[in-house]
């Protein structure tokens, strides 16, 4: 644990298993280090063992084996004073359906130790800084699905508290109030928080996770910036189209001579996917097609993407997730 780490956790271990039904381990040995002031990304499919992975480190569960710690804090030997230093958001609103937005935050509040006047004044100022002014008297039941979601995370910030956890708060949102929730949790990043994001969104985890554990089956198989763990299972590819369909085999020739290695050919389109070791090899191929005369009318390099990652690394793509995982993550 460093000055500049927010949460430290080694090998984390859950089981569950009725009587007579053999053990399944929801977590498996997961290391977790999370640095202060960034968005950490926990990427798998349903059942995959993220939400149980939050819950111990938001001690709502016990930790069957392993260490963790927040702040310096033992996780287990002092969860009262984690659970000062968290702030968690569930996939589902935990909020009283017949209480109006400002009576649920003023309650929260004033459970938390405010006093009245100081909780009305959080209230508002929490209604105001997540876009909810105009439904501060509304009864939560005639919220839509992104408002629920909203207030839920503004009630996780009254205690204002260093680490946010944030477990698959977009899920069922329509695009428009995912965005809207994506600026939200940059902002709170910019004002100095640290985030746990579990998700089974790819673009979420590439648009907001300054690092991404891939967790599968209840352990971790990568770790790494978007970017290195695209990089990781294979190189860039060059998409390219020749003006003339006739001219596709010979513009592979071409590119076979400069790199060694033949393209894949899409005949009938025009079209060519060259893979490459390294990007700048793009100019070596655009240079010679033009030296061989070859009229190209689109070209594009692309990154795998992190679907293509999830794949290679555990053999299915991240939105599947195996059945037994779904029921274990289920009972967690």
């Amino acid at each position: 644990m460093t000055a500049t780490t927010a949460v430290h956790a080694s090998g984390l271990v859950k089981a569950f298993g009725a009587k007579g039904a053999p053990t399944v381990r929801a977590v498996d040995g997961i290391d977790l280090e999370i640095r202060r002031g960034e968005i950490y990304g926990v990427l798998g499919p349903n059942g995959a063992g993220k939400t149980t992975t939050l819950r111990m480190l938001a001690t709502l569960l016990p930790i069957d084996a392993g260490s963790a710690e927040i702040f310096g804090v033992d996780v287990r030997r002092e969860p009262h004073r984690i659970r000062q230093l968290v702030g968690v958001t569930g996939q589902y609103a935990s909020v009283d359906e017949n209480l109006t937005g400002t009576e649920n935050l003023v309650l929260f509040a004033r459970l938390l130790g405010q006093s009245t006047p100081q909780a009305r004044r959080t209230a508002a100022d929490l209604l105001e800084r997540f876009g909810l002014e105009e439904a501060a008297d509304r009864q939560i039941q005639n919220f839509s699905g992104g408002m629920r979601r909203r207030l839920d995370l503004a009630a996780s910030l009254i205690a204002r508290p260093p680490l946010i956890f944030l477990d698959e708060p977009t899920t069922g949102l329509d695009p428009r109030t995912r965005g809207q929730m994506w600026e939200t949790i940059r902002e709170l990043v910019a004002q100095g928080a640290t985030i746990l994001l579990t998700t089974q969104y790819l673009d979420e985890a590439d648009q907001l996770a300054d690092r991404i554990a891939v967790i599968d089956r209840g352990r971790k198989v990568a770790e790494g910036t978007p970017d290195q763990l695209k990089q990781s299972v294979g190189s860039s590819t060059l998409h390219l189209r020749v003006a003339d369909r006739a001219e596709a085999s010979r513009a592979a020739g071409i590119v076979e001579r400069v790199l060694g290695e033949a393209p894949v050919l899409t005949p009938e389109a025009g079209g060519l996917h060259v893979a490459l070791t390294d990007a700048n090899q793009t100019a070596d191929v655009l240079i010679a097609l033009r030296e061989g005369v070859v009229d190209i009318t689109t070209a594009s390099v692309r990154q795998p993407t992190l679907d293509e990652v999830f794949l290679t690394l555990t053999g299915h793509h991240a939105e599947d997730g195996s059945e037994a995982a779904s029921t274990t993550e289920e009972v967690a």
